[in-house]
């Protein structure tokens, strides 16, 4: 049997969603832990995507495989009571035996925030990036506009030498105000390492007034990494939805 699950969590406190040898700290190895305690056998799980440390999400997607049939209701009931405050399951699902969370998906959507008022965000202060300095919006959106298509993003990636394609789909980049803030959505057919990052730190610093819109194609014209923007902090950055076609 295949399970789907659609996760939500406060990426803060982990070293990221990829279960590592040098650290307990990782969501999939949380997620890993309690299914395989409470199915009473060893489970791996794998997800749509990577997340860094410190990166939240509203909507992974992640499956595993079990010789055991479920109730998804009630897997998705035991999971969030023995899951981490941080961690919670919003759906559980029996799909294919084909699913693959990775192989399958077809599309993700990012959000960044930027907080570019004076007040403090209190309680929201783990998920926003606090650059408390006015934003040239306009400008942003000119830089933004230069970035959708289908493009070779190795210069907005911090990936090393790599055979791997480097082409990407961005879709869309919406860029919205909203009191106080900046919220950068990015969706895309796939993200290289630390790419939306890299897009927004570009973007920001177009929005301060420390390069032009039209840098942006200069970076596509060399690929070169150096060329482009800083790569804002993780806590901003949360992935929204991943995407499949339909009844998969």
């Amino acid at each position: 049997m295949n399970y789907r699950l659609i996760l939500q969590y406060d990426g803060s406190r982990y070293d990221g969603w990829q279960r590592q040898g040098n650290t307990e700290k990782t969501v999939q190895g949380k997620v890993e832990e309690v299914l395989s305690r409470l199915l009473e056998e060893p489970v791996e799980i794998d997800g749509a995507g990577r997340t860094d440390a410190g990166v939240h999400a509203l909507g992974q997607t992640a499956n595993f495989h079990t010789e055991r049939k479920l109730d998804p209701e009630e897997l998705k009931a035991a999971l969030n009571q023995f899951l981490p405050e941080d961690i919670g399951v919003l759906r559980a699902e029996e799909v294919p035996e084909r699913f693959h969370s990775r192989l399958n998906a077809r599309g993700k959507t990012y959000r960044y925030r930027v907080a570019t008022g004076e007040e403090k965000n209190v309680f929201e202060r783990k998920q926003i990036y606090p650059l408390d300095q006015p934003l040239d919006v306009d400008a942003m959106r000119r830089g933004a506009a230069l970035m959708i298509g289908e493009k070779d993003f190795r210069g907005f990636s911090s990936m090393k030498k790599t055979k791997k394609s480097t082409v990407r789909r961005l879709e869309s980049i919406e860029i919205r105000e909203v009191s106080g803030e900046v919220r950068l959505e990015f969706t895309g057919n796939g993200f290289l390492y630390n790419m939306v990052r890299i897009l927004t730190g570009t973007l920001l610093e177009i929005g301060m007034g420390k390069r032009e819109p039209e840098s942006v194609e200069t970076i596509f014209r060399e690929k070169d990494r150096n060329l482009a923007g800083f790569t804002a902090p993780a806590r901003g950055l949360t992935l929204v939805e991943v995407f499949y076609q339909k009844n998969s």
